[in-house]
């Protein structure tokens, strides 16, 4: 039986609340990381570091978290998660150092780990097969305005507030949250498991034994992983140090980027949605997409100024297009096995982004600072061979696609 509107309302919209707080606190070092720097004296690979702590955290914990999903349901580990997320945000707030604002990071990157994860096993129990995408994508967007609230609106609550007090803030909304899916979603009485951990964790293994994960997972991994990761850190230093933006200028243009993003995001649901129902499969889709952001990437790494902007907002815009590819990856493996089939995909994302927030910083580590940031030449070099590793993605994509066809 189809559920109701209102049943779909509150299975899924407390779990996108959660997941557009998720992206605000991923993305919020990309605006306070001037007072990071500033209190902690803290270099490029270092600020790097902190800031993919979230990442580093939130992917390690993909894999069990896959097992959780499939065993317990998504209201009951997204609640308990939540919890751990604002725990962490208050020990952010408090830290007298590097080592505990890492550690206080990391915290709340393990909470937010179920945050889009739980939103798509909800959308698996809920939502048929053939709107997923779309019911996906949607909540998706939901993250999109975590990302507006990370950049001007952020930068002037910090400006009043200070950064520490801003983090406290955070960590009471994120517990409201957690109340919020705990009292507001209903449970589905068919999700529960009743094979063994053990017997998961192998179905787990096996998931990631498929020819079928090493076809996709590199090129997923690292289409989506790399915009993370440029988003929610290094695109604010970019636009500092190549286009010699101001503070707010920078903030400005991240808020354009959050709402290119919700945008994008909602457009390429609602286009794999009525271009599903004409027969072109979501696969397709989200390759088609994949040109436009191969493209902007290329203006980006070159540094042309004029184009520069629209090449943000177009990587921004489609930047999430392999969100198409977890309905379907899920549809390959078995619907009882979605939470580990999306997890093992979500890792894979997630280990990218943490590896070029740290790396690129490295990169950049490389050439000397100027007086106002990091050496313009640093980011061709961090940002080129990410391009570089993508294309090669690709192309074994599609030769592993033709061979297996």
């Amino acid at each position: 039986m189809t559920p109701s509107r209102r049943t779909l309302f509150l299975a899924l919209f407390p779990f996108a609340c959660a997941y557009l707080l998720s992206y605000l606190l991923r993305a919020v070092n990309a605006v306070v990381a001037p007072e990071l720097v500033r209190e902690f004296a803290i270099g490029p690979a270092e600020l790097g570091l902190l800031t993919a702590a979230y990442l580093l955290a939130f992917s390690a914990f993909q894999l069990p978290l896959g097992v959780l999903l499939d065993r317990f349901g998504p209201r009951r580990v997204q609640t308990g998660l939540l919890l751990v997320a604002a725990t962490g945000c208050a020990g952010f707030a408090a830290a007298p150092g590097f080592a505990t604002l890492f550690a206080a990071r990391a915290v709340i990157g393990l909470g937010f780990s179920a945050g889009l994860m739980a939103s798509y096993k909800a959308s698996s129990l809920w939502v048929p097969l053939e709107r997923r995408s779309l019911a996906n994508a949607t909540i998706m967007s939901m993250g999109a305005l975590g990302l507006i609230v990370a950049t001007e609106p952020t930068a002037l609550l910090v400006d009043a507030l200070g950064w520490r007090t801003v983090f406290l803030v955070f960590s009471g909304v994120i517990v409201l949250s957690s109340l919020f899916v705990f009292a507001a979603v209903p449970e589905k009485q068919d999700h529960a498991q009743t094979s063994s951990f053990g017997q998961q964790w192998r179905e787990l293994v096996s998931i990631m034994k498929l020819p079928l994960f090493w076809r996709v997972a590199p090129l997923l991994g690292l289409t989506a992983g790399i915009p993370i990761a440029y988003q929610t850190l290094w695109a604010g230093p970019w636009f500092r140090d190549v286009m010699g933006l101001a503070p707010l200028e920078v903030a400005r243009h991240l808020f354009w980027m959050a709402v290119a993003f919700m945008i994008g995001i909602l457009t390429v649901g609602v286009i794999a949605d009525r271009l599903q129902r004409r027969g072109i499969g979501p696969m397709t889709t989200m390759l088609g997409c994949l040109a436009l952001h191969t493209l902007a990437q290329a203006v980006i790494v070159l540094q042309v100024k004029t184009l520069a902007f629209p090449a943000w907002l177009m990587l921004a815009a489609v930047g999430q297009s392999a969100i198409l590819a977890f309905p379907w990856f899920a549809r390959q493996v078995g619907e009882n096995l979605s939470g580990r089939a999306n997890a093992t995909i979500n890792f894979s994302m997630f280990v990218v982004a943490f590896s070029v927030q740290y790396g690129v910083g490295l990169v950049i580590g490389f050439f000397a600072p100027t007086q106002s940031g990091y050496d313009a030449e640093g980011y061709v070099w961090g940002f080129g061979i990410c391009l570089a590793l993508q294309l090669l993605a690709l192309l074994w994509y599609l030769i592993a696609r033709k061979e297996q066809a």
